[in-house]
């Protein structure tokens, strides 16, 4: 696994994906939270909160990480390297695994970065660091699991097909329906609603975001990520 792993992480680093996904990640942000004046704008809330970054963050990797991940298998199909991945002393769970860690290494760097946010927001704070630890912590760690799950679909999407960019749609799109579309549905029936919100990301990410960190949130991702990962298997098992 961790010859794959070392094998994918060069390889982000060695085109141009790395950097163009951390600085397109980072330059968006950028713009929406302290340049823009709009609703999202930190400067002009008049509340020392990271809330508008953590309501965008899901938006952004929704397209972002399928573009990170969509190369993963089907560029292996494509170049017909995945057979010769599959000769070697590997599992098939090494190679999603070492894939899979990569892809979520790279997605962490794009993360660290903001953290200059809560600094920022912490000295801006009237008075200083009348900021929501608590709350601001559990954000980041419900976008890590999230970004997980997000890198697992992302991760299955690119064994469907040995187009890249059909990889990247089909991802985006199971993506956005687990975060919004299972969401919006869920809101718009009465009695039914709240049951099926509980299968959408967005609802486990929200409570997170409010600084609980509950179990039944993080096994929510943590089955979700696994449930791609091992349909990821069988795909790959069947190739």
């Amino acid at each position: 696994m961790l010859a794959i792993f070392t094998k994918e992480l060069n390889a982000f680093f060695t085109s141009t994906i790395a950097y163009l996904v951390v600085g397109i990640y980072l330059l968006i942000n950028g713009l929406l939270l302290w340049i823009f004046k709009d609703n999202l704008n930190i400067l002009t809330a008049g509340f020392a909160d990271l809330n508008s970054y953590f309501y965008i963050a899901p938006i952004l990797l929704m397209f972002l990480i399928p573009a990170i991940t969509m190369k993963s298998f089907a560029e292996e199909y494509q170049s017909g390297t995945i057979e010769i991945l599959k000769t070697k002393p590997l599992t098939d769970w090494q190679i999603i695994l070492g894939k899979f860690f990569a892809a979520l290494v790279l997605v962490i760097m794009a993360l660290l970065p903001t953290l200059t946010y809560v600094y920022t927001v912490y000295q801006l704070g009237n008075p200083v660091g009348n900021l929501d630890i608590g709350s601001t912590v559990g954000s980041y760690i419900g976008l890590l699991f999230l970004a997980a799950s997000y890198v697992s679909i992302g991760l299955f999407t690119s064994t469907l097909s040995k187009n890249q960019i059909i990889a990247f749609i089909i991802g985006a799109f199971i993506i956005f329906i687990l975060y919004m579309g299972v969401d919006a549905l869920g809101s718009s029936l009465e009695k039914t609603g709240y049951s099926l919100q509980q299968f959408g990301i967005n609802e486990h990410y929200k409570s997170m975001r409010r600084g609980v960190i509950d179990s039944r949130d993080i096994l929510y991702f943590i089955s979700l990520t696994f449930f791609f990962l091992f349909i990821t298997k069988q795909q790959l098992k069947n190739e």
